[in-house]
């Protein structure tokens, strides 16, 4: 049975306090690792013809992307936990470096199969490194500053996010592919030195803990098959087909029994405290819907914009700066008004409010949108969105113990990636159904089904997504934001 910290025995220690320097550079190292796992989200993508004709099978090309996807939101859940009771310090390390071997596997691979394997591993240590990296910032820096930093957090998604596509372009045009992994070596070393000494100071929760295994196993078998059916159906195979029926059922058992595991546990992956949370509950089910239409916006904006203005995939790139950097404002605006704000939480509202304005607007012109109009659109729409992530980053850590901080952090995550992967996969299956140009057809090939163009349906269904989300956002409690690192938990340095 678990025993607090005054019962255990004590070893004398010098003091172990951080500098303001010191939780800079931890911070700073921290989001270096998590560039490193950004990046490779977006950094294949250019490459993937080349690679084909590298290796063969370019059928399975897709897998490059999936295999990756699969597993960073398989076990993000699992690294907030187990930094809970190991120590950031450790797991961190340990994320970093299954990072690095998955690098090394794909930059080593001589054929596809060991090639999407390598992204499998890397995935394993980009989803810790995801949760990781918020979970540390809230060891860091007290609930009512820490908002502050989300513009990091956002800014290190625009780099990755703008910079993966061109570094991944000209490795495979001009040097070879596998510098594409190869790059993440001196990277992730870099931000091994950083941190290594100061993260050591680093006080954890002085508790013992253990991880429940059986429900981590019946987690990630759930979330990899529904993951596999949204990445399947509608694409490889029907929704209709026994296949994809096959997974979904399968998922729906699983998380079924994940679900009598968390009340059969002696301690259970997710503590019932935090489930049973309201705060938690919503404020991560808000980020699971708005990350549905923010992402799946994101992924077929430049689609629209190649077929409707018969723009070049590199011109989509550079199009996409309004919606990324007006993400970034909004997110670092957000943060810097959280501590003058006491009630924090209409910040998010009118920001998701602008934002679904902004959709219907969108949808409204789509047929006869000009580009400053688009760009206009999509910064006001991504400004909005933006307000979101620090409130509920906010909200969610400062609604729990520290001792459950790396959980709750972790749960975030989690839902927000699967929310982006459902979100991609519903606006598909919309496209495709309403017979949208999906391959680049252009001008001529977009019929219009209305006085508003076809492609208003992907931009209503964005707009419906995030409707969802901010009545969901509406019933978040809101809790006032404590000044300080809580102390009545014992700590102990790792």
């Amino acid at each position: 049975m678990d025993q607090p910290i005054s019962a255990q025995p004590k070893r004398a220690v010098p003091d172990f306090s951080l500098s303001d320097r010191e939780k800079n550079v931890i911070i700073a190292g921290s989001l270096l690792s998590m560039l490193l796992a950004a990046l490779d989200q977006t950094i294949v993508a250019p490459a993937l013809p080349t690679i084909a004709s590298s290796l063969g099978h370019a059928e399975y090309l897709s897998w490059i992307v999936t295999a990756y996807l699969l597993t960073a939101t398989a076990v993000s859940p699992l690294y907030g936990k187990l930094s809970d009771i190991y120590g950031r310090r450790a797991i961190m390390f340990a994320a970093i470096f299954i990072f690095l071997a998955g690098s090394v596997m794909c930059a080593l691979a001589p054929n596809m199969l060991v090639l999407i394997a390598g992204r499998a591993v890397q995935g394993l240590g980009g989803g810790g490194l995801f949760a990781l990296t918020q979970t540390v910032i809230g060891d860091l820096v007290p609930p009512l500053e820490r908002a502050r930093y989300a513009a990091w957090i956002s800014g290190t998604w625009a780099v990755a996010s703008i910079a993966g596509p061109l570094l991944g372009g000209a490795f495979a045009e001009h040097l070879h592919w596998s510098l594409i992994f190869w790059i993440n070596l001196p990277l992730g070393l870099l931000a091994v030195a950083v941190i290594n000494k100061p993260l050591r100071k680093l006080a954890i929760a002085g508790t013992s803990h253990k991880v429940d295994g059986w429900g981590a196993i019946l987690m990630v078998i759930a979330t990899f098959m529904l993951l596999l059916a949204v990445n399947w159906g509608g694409n490889r195979y029907a929704w209709s087909d026994p296949q994809i029926i096959g997974l979904l059922a399968g998922s729906a058992v699983f998380w079924l029994l994940f679900c009598l595991r968390l009340r059969m546990a002696e301690e259970p992956l997710v503590s019932l405290e935090v489930l049973s949370n309201r705060i938690v509950l919503t404020g991560t089910f808000t980020m699971f819907l708005l990350q549905g239409g923010s992402i799946g916006l994101a992924v077929y904006l430049p689609v629209y914009m190649q077929a409707t203005l018969g723009m070049s995939p590199g011109d989509t790139g550079l199009a996409m700066l309004g919606l990324l950097l007006g993400t970034v404002v909004g997110a670092g605006t957000s943060g810097r008004l959280v501590p003058r704000v006491v009630n924090y939480k209409r910040i998010a509202f009118f920001g998701i409010s602008a934002s679904i304005v902004g959709l219907g607007v969108l949808a409204y012109i789509a047929d006869t949108a000009h580009l400053l109009e688009i760009e206009i659109a999509t910064a006001i729409i991504g400004a909005g969105i933006g307000t979101i992530f620090p409130v509920s980053t906010i909200s969610v850590q400062n609604a729990v113990e520290r001792k459950d901080l790396g959980v709750a952090t972790g749960l975030l995550t989690f839902l927000r990636s699967l929310g982006g992967a459902i979100g991609v996969a519903a606006i598909g299956a919309i496209a495709l159904g309403n017979n949208l140009p999906l391959a680049g057809e252009g001008v001529a090939a977009t019929t219009a089904s209305g006085p508003h163009g076809s492609f208003s349906i992907i931009f209503l269904a964005a707009a419906a997504m995030l409707l969802a989300a901010l009545i969901v956002y509406a019933f978040m409690p809101q809790k006032a934001l404590r000044g300080s690192v809580p102390t009545e938990t014992p700590i102990m340095p790792e």
